[in-house]
């Protein structure tokens, strides 16, 4: 049975190599060279540095994915509105593992008082991405046509949203 954690200094293999498989076969980010693993070690200790959450999915003891979130902008009037990531293994996918590890990560930044998670997903034709977005509460709010340039061929980034507890109704505390 698959466990949703927060991440370990542990786990950073599995996120480097995860992340790797991506950005070597995948348009859903638009890096070209895959991050070392102290990079990413960096980027999860900024996120964590802000009290935002970095989570890992693990089966019988392999991290399968992992999702976080990181301040949409770094002005302060962002302050409440957060970027998620979401990855999986390639052998996780199709198992509904996508939708409850974001599902977790939303109720885990509404905890840390974002009001708004935003998706930036790259490609258009990337409808795992977006349907899982969409599967947990998401909504299209745009698209920026051609916007990057991977593996030869001009890439859509697609713009999604959803609001988490009170949202916009209430003035943060």
């Amino acid at each position: 049975m698959p466990t949703i954690r927060a991440s370990r200094d542990t786990d950073l293999p599995a996120i480097t190599a995860i992340y790797a498989h991506h950005v070597l076969q995948g348009t859903g980010t638009f890096e070209i060279d895959p991050p070392a693993q102290s990079d990413m070690m960096a980027r999860r200790a900024d996120v964590l540095s802000k009290g935002l959450p970095w989570l890992v999915l693990e089966e019988n003891g392999h991290v399968l994915g992992y999702a976080y979130c990181n301040w949409f902008k770094p002005r302060p009037a962002y302050r409440f509105s957060a970027e998620d990531s979401i990855y999986l293994a390639p052998e996780a996918n199709g198992r509904g593992l996508g939708r409850a590890l974001l599902a977790e990560l939303a109720a885990q930044a509404q905890r840390a008082g974002v009001r708004k998670l935003i998706a930036v997903i790259g490609d258009s034709a990337n409808t795992g991405s977006v349907g899982v977005h969409r599967s947990v509460g998401f909504s299209p709010v745009g698209v920026l046509k051609a916007c990057g340039w991977k593996f030869d061929r001009w890439l859509d980034v697609v713009l999604m949203e959803m609001p988490l507890g009170a949202a916009d109704t209430t003035p943060p505390c």
